[in-house]
């Protein structure tokens, strides 16, 4: 199982959040294509490596956060609260060696 550090409770078991998708997407204004509505609802980045998620604290404080995680190894990478800036590869890397040592 997946243990999710919450940037609000602390590390907790994947059952008590909810996927809320691709992090960092922004909604286009009503004056777009109905091919770049189109391409808003339906189409998502699937990289190998690492992915911006959002998830949700359901079963605890119900915060919404975002999560940096790998997509092949599915460790947590970065873990911050909305509206905090996404981090860059550098800042993940550099989470991750001290995390490790």
């Amino acid at each position: 199982m997946l243990q999710i550090p919450c940037p609000y409770c602390g590390t907790r078991d994947e059952a008590e959040f909810h996927f809320g998708g691709e992090a960092h997407i922004t909604r286009p204004g009503p004056e777009v294509s109905d091919e770049e509505w189109s391409d808003y609802l339906f189409n998502r980045e699937n990289p190998k490596g690492t992915h911006f998620e959002r998830w949700c604290h359901n079963f605890g404080c119900g915060q919404w956060f975002n999560v940096a995680r790998d997509t092949v190894t599915h460790e947590i990478d970065a873990v911050y609260r909305m509206g905090e800036r996404k981090p860059t590869p550098e800042n993940v890397l550099t989470e991750n060696k001290r995390r490790l040592a």
